[in-house]
């Protein structure tokens, strides 16, 4: 998994630094994804049940799962989505105003 989250975190870098615009969006949808993976990685991905407490009991009977890395990825997922939208929106109007995705052209038009 660590590979995969290396590959992933590269794979972004790569995307962020094209000089188009809309492979930036795609380099911060992965950077986002290999955040969220790495955050599962760290915690430990292991199965078990829920962590609930049976009645009468002080401690969870059985393996159970932590539920705080699931729910940091689940908000994290949520803002991303909203950053992702929000991205989009703004490369649509950019594009829309001058023309190109190309972000050395973009520059050129503050003239």
């Amino acid at each position: 998994m660590a590979y995969v989250v290396g590959a992933l975190f590269a794979a972004a870098i790569y995307m962020m630094l094209r000089r188009s615009i809309v492979k930036l969006v795609i380099g911060l949808m992965l950077l986002t994804n290999a955040a969220n993976l790495l955050v599962f990685v760290v915690a430990g991905m292991t199965r078990g049940a829920p962590p609930l407490i049976a009645e009468g009991a002080s401690v969870p009977g059985a393996l159970v799962a932590d539920p705080l890395p699931q729910a940091l990825i689940l908000t994290a997922i949520v803002i991303a989505f909203g950053v992702l939208a929000f991205s989009v929106v703004l490369i649509h109007r950019a594009y829309e105003v001058v023309g190109t995705d190309d972000l050395d052209q973009m520059k050129d038009t503050d003239t």
